[in-house]
C-alpha cells in the first residue's frame, strides 16, 4: 500500500505534500489506473485509440485533497457548517457519473449478449462484436476508476467530517463459435462475477437496529468490536436509518481498521406492514448474530421476530446509554447461562 512502514492519515491539506512524498498509490489505485487496456473507446462512436488513464498516485492524491481543500477553506469561517455538505456533493458527483457508466456499460453487455447467441462467422459480425467488447471493457474502466476515486474520496469525507459518507439513493462457447464469440462468453462471465462479489457480500450476517436518536456510540462501537472479533468476515445489514445508532453501526464499519461491507436495508415499497415484512426478512437472511437498541415498535418487533427465529440478540436499552448509570455485567436471561450461551441460543442481553 504505502513505501512507509504505517500509513499516515491526512487532517488537512497541509498533510498532502509530506503525505506524496513518503507514500505510493493504494493498490486500489493502482488496479483500477496502473494497467489499462491497450486501446480504449473513449466515447461511444469513436474510433479505438491508445489513451492513457491518470498517473495512479496522483489521481489519489488530488481526490483526497479536492476534498481536503474544501474543508480548510471553510474552516474557522461562518462557512464552516457547510463544509461537509458541499463536500458530500463531490463525493456524490463521482458516484452519479459512475452510476451512468454503469448503465451504459449494462446495455453494452446486454447487447453483447444478443450478439454471442447468434450463429454468424463472417468477418463483419466478428468486427463488430469486437469493437462492441471493447466499447463495454472500456466502459468498465472508466467506471472501476471513478468509483475508485469515489470510494477514496468518501473516505477523506469521513475523516474530515466524522461520519461515512452515503449516496441519497441507491446502494456498481459452442462449437460453432468463433474465437471473438468465446472470448466475449468469458468477459460476460467475469463481469457477472465481480458484479455478485460487489453486490452480494458472502460473509456471515450480523443485523443491526436502532432508534434516530441514540448518543453512546462508544458502547455500540465496543459491542460491534466483540462481535467482529468473533466473525472476522461478517456483513453488517442495517436498518438503514442515516442518523442515531444506525448511522454509528455504519461509521463503525467505515474505519480503516475494519472494512465491513454494509448492507443497508431500509423501507422500501408502500403498505403499513411493510416495515414488519422487513423485519421478517431480517431475520430470512439467517444472521449469526443482531445488536437491537430499544426504539420504537419497529425495533420490539424485530426483536421479537429475531429471537422467535433464535438469533442471538445483543440488546441495549435506552438507560444503557444515560451517563450516570453505571455499567453492569450482562443480564441472565431467565432460563439461561450467558456465560454458556451459543449462537443457538435466544438471547443476550448486553451491558
Amino acid at each position: 500500500m504505502a513505501t512507509t512502514a504505517q500509513r499516515r492519515s491526512v487532517d488537512s491539506l497541509a498533510d498532502l505534500p509530506e503525505l506524496i512524498a513518503e507514500e505510493t498509490a493504494t493498490p486500489e489505485f493502482e488496479a483500477s489506473f496502473g494497467d489499462p487496456l491497450p486501446l480504449s473507446i473513449v466515447e461511444p462512436g469513436e474510433e479505438p485509440g491508445e489513451w492513457q488513464m491518470p498517473e495512479p498516485f496522483a489521481a489519489q492524491a488530488e481526490c483526497g485533497g479536492v476534498i481536503a481543500a474544501m474543508f480548510d477553506l471553510f474552516n474557522g469561517t461562518r462557512l464552516e457548517p457547510l463544509a461537509a455538505e458541499v463536500a458530500w456533493g463531490f463525493v456524490n458527483s463521482f458516484h452519479f457519473v459512475a452510476n451512468k457508466l454503469s448503465r451504459r456499460e449494462a446495455v453494452l453487455a446486454d447487447e453483447i449478449r444478443e450478439m454471442v447467441r447468434r450463429v454468424d462467422v463472417g468477418e463483419v459480425f466478428n468486427s463488430q462484436l469486437e469493437e462492441k467488447q471493447l466499447l463495454c471493457q472500456s466502459t468498465f474502466e472508466q467506471r472501476e476508476a471513478l468509483e475508485c476515486m469515489r470510494d477514496y474520496a468518501a473516505e477523506m469525507y469521513r475523516a474530515q467530517s466524522g461520519r461515512p459518507w452515503s449516496p441519497a439513493r441507491g446502494s456498481r462457447a459452442s462449437t460453432a463459435s468463433t474465437a471473438s464469440q468465446i472470448a466475449a462468453q468469458d468477459f460476460l462471465r467475469e463481469r457477472a462475477l465481480a458484479a455478485r462479489e460487489r453486490y452480494l457480500p458472502q460473509g456471515p450476517v450480523v443485523v443491526f437496529s436502532g432508534p434516530a436518536q441514540w448518543h453512546d456510540w462508544e458502547m455500540l462501537w465496543r459491542n460491534l468490536d466483540e462481535i467482529h472479533a468473533r466473525v472476522p468476515n461478517m456483513t453488517l445489514v442495517t436498518t438503514g436509518q442515516r442518523k442515531g445508532a444506525d448511522a454509528a453501526a455504519a461509521a463503525w464499519a467505515a474505519r480503516s481498521q475494519t472494512r465491513v461491507p454494509v448492507v443497508a436495508y431500509g423501507l422500501y415499497g408502500s403498505g403499513r406492514g411493510k416495515a414488519f415484512d422487513r423485519n421478517r426478512k431480517l431475520a430470512e437472511l439467517r444472521p449469526v448474530e443482531a445488536v437491537v437498541c430499544e426504539g420504537s415498535g419497529l425495533q420490539a418487533n424485530l426483536y421479537q421476530t429475531l429471537r422467535k427465529a433464535g438469533i442471538p440478540i445483543h440488546a441495549f436499552r435506552k438507560a444503557d446509554q444515560a451517563p450516570d448509570t453505571p455499567r453492569t455485567e450482562p443480564r441472565r436471561v431467565p432460563g439461561r447461562d450467558i456465560a454458556k450461551a451459543s449462537y443457538g441460543d435466544a438471547m443476550y442481553i448486553a451491558a
